[in-house]
């Protein structure tokens, strides 16, 4: 049986999460493994140093996000689906809308970040 909170681990990750990004990306290595993916607006990397570097790499200097919805599910396997819904502020540019959706998993008493999607919410219609 999955053991529970799933919903306030969700919320703690996510937490913890954008406070590594959004003062020091580099951080972001400890939640990872080296089997975890990541999906970027479409670009892919696996892999610990593989998902630091891009993150690292982003051309920007300052982020803030700001959540401004998250899901949680439990999944069949005793994983967490974690989806976000939020904004961010990047160096002077306008706000943007964004979603990322995060697959956590527990190994060896820890929880790790397997499975990592994000997109901006730009619309081009027409």
């Amino acid at each position: 049986m999955c053991e529970k909170p799933w919903e306030q681990l969700g919320n703690s990750f996510v937490q913890h999460y954008y406070s590594l990004f959004d003062s020091d990306r580099a951080q972001l290595g400890s939640i990872y493994i080296e089997q975890s993916c990541l999906t970027w607006e479409g670009q892919q990397f696996q892999g610990k140093g593989s998902i630091v570097e891009k993150l690292a790499s982003l051309p920007f200097t300052k982020i803030a996000h700001s959540i401004t919805a998250q899901d949680h599910q439990l999944t069949p396997d005793c994983c967490i689906l974690s989806m976000v819904v939020g904004q961010l502020k990047v160096d002077d540019d306008p706000v943007m809308g964004f979603h990322q959706s995060f697959i956590l998993k527990n190994i060896n008493d820890g929880w790790v970040c397997t499975n990592d999607m994000f997109r901006l919410a730009i619309h081009n219609f027409g």
